[in-house]
């Protein structure tokens, strides 16, 4: 029996770049890095000065009773769902009568909701928190305030694997998808890591930048931490065709691995074996496939373990690919990463322009893909895939392609 096609009718996203899908995408486009000074509460405690941060939200009309046990990482999933939920033609005020579920990846909580817990008791000396950090905190808010904030009564849960949470996601959608358990899902990531407690737990693992993000790039030295949300309606190709939407791209196929190795060493092995598992699910050749949005974080070891794994898939097609670090401009955002570069695979498609990796100023013999240095190509994108492996050896790959 043939796999029912799944598609994609509705893209929302925000952040450092913009705070709808049109100026994160210009922006990617143009190489505009996002990345810029880090604004938070106590950050004179704190090495980290840098952070691909949302400088302000859009205006929005939710419920405000339902806010107030909304985290920020809630609230910036509401506001991509918002996007993608109006593209799709599927706004509480016009909605078919069609099973709508949602499921979101995160990759660490509430932090807003913890920090402050925590200074209302130990710095405070209050005898209980705000009443309502626990449900502000977990990391199934953000799907559950998708669902509130948007009446979507169908599958509802998160999905949490560190930075690969949006592609499992998307992994998750697909496969309720196909076995009929909703017609459409609005499906991503959002994270919201920027306060004390989250940087100054990263800044001890010695992998942040100091100066900027350069995915590939020889004198690269890590990572940047950024806040965002993405979110795509994932749909049947029967339902989408029959209530008239827009049909961006389809959702062809994922691929799931674990290294099964270290809890933050990246392995080869892994990442290949997510890679042709991908390939597989989406019925494609490696010689079908023009771009992959890299996992690229910038780390010396990510960055030439994933070359390692491009090249062992693709062999002699790796040349021809156009590869591409996005974070390289919106910085790593977490469990919103994929999420976010899933946005950029689909824009590739549609308008055939590879979004480049930025800030790369000195070439490494041990990443010498393609990786469309500073500038953005112009390039025919049939197939573009997205990379996310994460910590823990979680690996998910995704496969868009144009219908």
């Amino acid at each position: 029996m043939a796999k029912p096609r799944i598609v994609v009718t509705g893209l929302g996203g925000l952040c450092c770049l913009g705070t709808n899908t049109a100026d994160i995408w210009e922006n990617m486009r143009k190489g505009v890095c996002g990345i810029g000074p880090l604004a938070i509460p106590d950050q004179e405690g704190l090495k980290t000065a840098i952070a691909g941060q949302i400088a302000e939200l859009p205006d929005h009309d939710f419920d405000k009773r339902k806010l107030a046990s909304t985290s920020r990482f809630g609230l910036l999933a509401a506001l991509a769902a918002a996007e993608a939920l109006q593209q799709a033609g599927l706004s509480a005020d016009n909605r078919p009568p069609i099973r709508i579920g949602t499921v979101i990846g995160v990759g660490v909580w509430g932090t807003d909701a913890v920090e402050q817990a925590y200074r209302d008791v130990f710095l405070e000396r209050k005898k209980r928190t705000e009443i309502l950090a626990v449900p502000r905190a977990m990391p199934s808010s953000a799907a559950a305030h998708v669902s509130m904030l948007h009446g979507l009564t169908g599958p509802v849960f998160g999905v949490t694997s560190a930075c690969a949470s949006g592609n499992h996601a998307f992994s998750a959608a697909l496969d309720m998808l196909r076995a009929g358990r909703a017609d459409a899902i609005v499906a991503g990531g959002s994270d919201a890591p920027l306060s004390f407690g989250i940087v100054k737990a990263w800044e001890a693992m010695r992998i942040l930048a100091k100066t900027g993000c350069r995915p590939f790039s020889a004198d690269r030295e890590g990572l940047v931490l950024g806040d965002g949300a993405g979110a795509l309606v994932l749909e049947t190709l029967e339902s989408a065709e029959r209530r008239g939407a827009p049909i961006l791209a389809e959702l062809a196929g994922t691929g799931l691995s674990a290294d099964a190795s270290d809890i933050v060493a990246p392995t080869m092995d892994g990442p290949a074996a997510a890679m042709r598992e991908c390939l597989a699910d989406a019925g494609l050749d490696p010689s079908e496939v023009d771009y992959i949005n890299a996992h690229g974080t910038a780390t010396a070891g990510n960055d030439r373990t994933e070359t390692q794994a491009i090249r062992e898939v693709f062999g002699a097609h790796a040349d021809k690919l156009s590869v591409s670090s996005t974070k390289s401009m919106h910085a790593h955002c977490l469990g919103a990463s994929s999420a976010l570069e899933a946005i950029a695979c689909i824009q590739a498609i549609r308008t055939g322009i590879v979004p480049p990796t930025v800030n790369y100023t000195e070439p490494d013999p041990e990443c010498d893909l393609d990786v469309t240095p500073n500038k953005a190509r112009e390039r025919t994108v049939s197939v573009a895939l997205s990379n996310a492996f994460a910590f823990g050896g979680a690996n998910a790959v995704v496969a868009f392609k144009a219908i």
